[in-house]
Order: structure tokens, then C-alpha cells, then sequence
């Protein structure tokens, strides 16, 4: 099973049946690329989690062990009001819904990203990984 069939079936765990969780997912998935991308890649998101005091939580999801949560608060916190409303928008949510999502999503999509600890930081490939991703849990 590759990374993306890896990565999708931990997403659609964790949605709901109804469509409408489908499309607010699928938009903050498109909403984690925008993240990365505005962050100069995967590495400068990380370190921007980092320096706002999620260094634990961020080297679990690197790590080979259980990923610690994080929280939408925490979340909201280290990204700041106008990317989470820019995110919240994007997906037809209230923030603090964009923060909760991104509080699950981004330690799966990050591990993942991540294999044995080592970030890449190919933003073009990370691009079209995360498009396919997209296609093929939203259609």
C-alpha cells in the first residue's frame, strides 16, 4: 500500500458519511497546501508549529511512535486569526471548525509526508500528491 492509499484511508477514518463533512474536509486538505506552500514548504510549517510552542507534538508526528494530538485552540494559536479565517472561508466553516479539522488532519498528513523522520521538501511533488489525494477521497 502506497503513501497515498495510506494516507487516504486514515483520512476517511476520520470523516463523517455525510457529504457535506466530505467538501469541508476536502477543502482543508486543499487548505493544509496552502499552509505549506504560504510556509516557504513542509519544513518552514513545522518550524512556524514549533516556535509556537508545539515542538513535542510536531516531533511525534516525525517520529516512528504514536502522533500527539494537538488541539483546534493550539492550532489556532500557532497559524494565527488570518490564515485560519482565510482556511475557515475556504472550506464553509466557522474557524474554530477550520482549527479543530486541521488539529486532525495535519498530524496524519505530516507523518505521512514524513517516512522514517525525514521531511521533503518538494512542494511540487507534495502538490500533486495531495491533488490525487484530493480526487480520490472526494472524487
Amino acid at each position: 500500500m502506497g503513501l497515498l492509499d495510506q494516507l487516504a484511508g486514515q483520512v476517511l477514518g476520520n470523516l463523517g458519511t455525510q457529504s457535506q463533512d466530505q467538501t469541508q474536509s476536502s477543502a482543508l486538505l486543499s487548505g493544509v497546501m496552502s499552509l505549506i506552500n504560504q510556509s516557504g514548504g513542509v519544513q518552514g510549517l513545522l518550524n512556524q508549529l514549533q516556535q509556537s510552542g508545539l515542538g513535542d507534538q510536531v516531533a511525534s508526528w516525525l517520529g516512528t511512535g504514536q502522533n500527539q494530538p494537538v488541539s483546534g485552540d493550539q492550532i489556532a494559536s500557532a497559524l494565527g486569526n488570518d490564515s485560519l479565517a482565510q482556511i475557515a472561508q475556504q472550506a464553509g466553516v466557522e474557524p474554530e471548525h477550520a482549527a479543530a479539522g486541521l488539529a486532525q488532519l495535519l498530524p496524519q498528513v505530516i507523518d505521512h509526508l514524513s517516512p522514517n523522520g525525514q521531511v521533503t521538501n518538494n512542494n511540487e511533488l507534495l502538490e500533486q500528491g495531495l491533488a490525487l489525494l484530493k480526487g480520490k477521497l472526494f472524487g
